[in-house]
């Protein structure tokens, strides 16, 4: 049975019963000295139960504050994963044969600067440079177009720039914040459970989720012949794609490939994306108001990240059954999907469009 911490009212009738029992009195006055006494005893009491209450949640790590939890999950070699910047391309005009130095520095309206990475050269009167933001954070990613300004003037630099397409349709992305409680928590169990094997598919799911923004992580034996290992992931805090781009992708395989067992083949490690499978419902909905229908893509939402994973179908009855608990929502019809989604082995499947008929 789970100890329960008494309040401080239980506490004072407890002192005072206990002290009107010892000295042989019906009860104590009221306002007299021995009542106040008894009051100071249960306040100190109090404090001192409310002491071993928050230990008794410091000592198993599934309670723990943030300060004793990280402290837990350093003891298993497992640290909090800091804020990470974005990254992508800035729109620069101006006179032709300008030279942006790496390190020059542009703003946003709302002061997150990002710095050039790379020399950028001014050519046909444009050029798109590569930037990172100078802090980490989510809201260090802008979407393409966000208007930004130089830090300090340039000569043969227009004043004004703009967020270029990195060349997938994205814009800066892959900023990140710093790891939650309940990520760090789930890492440590998965640590914690999971004893280093030399190369397990645990091991490669410890290994990626090392990385800032990796999420969930699915681990594949021999995709590409005996000695190869798979792996695949996404970014579910992402605010524009779970699907990771090359830049992510390249970062969990340059940190997962040094340590790999020694005597896999050199072409035995494969980090990849899986491949976006959109779930476009239609769905009649009652009643049919913007509240509800935001509240039914926020239950879409969830589901997905609860349940979608790399090369598995979707259940038609929990589609429905995230449908119906959404808030507000009496009765749906769902027109389509009619059956369970299947799934390929590389694809998961991510929100689309919703129809709404």
């Amino acid at each position: 049975m789970a100890f329960a911490r008494p309040s401080l009212a239980t506490l004072m009738q407890r002192v005072a019963a206990e002290m009107a029992q010892r000295l042989g009195l019906g009860a104590l006055l009221e306002r007299g000295p021995l009542r106040v006494l008894a009051a100071l005893v249960a306040g100190q009491s109090h404090a001192a139960h409310g002491f071993a209450d928050w230990v008794s949640r410091q000592i198993i790590p599934d309670t723990a504050d943030p300060e004793f939890l990280e402290r837990w999950a350093d003891l298993w070699g497992v640290t909090r994963k800091a804020a990470g910047p974005a990254s992508g391309f800035v729109h620069f005009t101006g006179t032709n044969g300008t030279v942006i130095n790496s390190g020059f520095l542009v703003q946003r309206s709302d002061g997150i600067q990002y710095e050039t990475t790379a020399v950028g050269l001014i050519s046909g009167g444009v050029a798109d440079v590569p930037v990172t933001a100078t802090v980490g954070g989510a809201n260090t990613n802008a979407d393409i177009g966000t208007a930004l300004q130089l830090v300090s003037p340039l000569a043969g630099l227009g004043t004004d720039c703009t967020v270029a397409d990195d060349g997938s349709g994205r814009g800066i992305t892959g900023g990140t914040d710093t790891e939650s409680d309940s990520d760090l928590r789930a890492r440590m169990k998965q640590r914690v459970q999971n004893t280093p094997n030399g190369g397990s598919p645990a091991d490669y799911e410890r290994w990626a989720l090392e990385i800032a923004g990796v999420t969930r992580v699915w681990v594949r034996r021999q995709p590409n012949g005996a000695s190869s290992v798979g792996v695949w992931f996404v970014l579910d805090n992402d605010p524009v794609s779970i699907i990771p781009g090359t830049p992510k992708v390249d970062e969990v395989f340059e940190h997962i490939d040094p340590l790999r067992p020694a005597g896999m083949a050199a072409d035995g490690l494969i980090v990849a994306a899986p491949v976006a499978l959109e779930l476009n419902p239609e769905i009649e909905l009652t009643p049919d108001s913007a509240a509800v229908r935001s509240a039914v893509e926020a239950a879409l939402v969830d589901l997905l990240h609860r349940e979608a994973s790399l090369g598995e179908p979707l259940l038609l009855s929990h589609i429905n059954e995230a449908i119906s608990n959404a808030a507000g929502e009496s009765d749906h019809v769902l027109v389509s999907p009619v059956a369970d989604v299947a799934a390929a082995p590389t694809e998961i499947h991510v929100l689309g469009t919703i129809t709404w008929s």
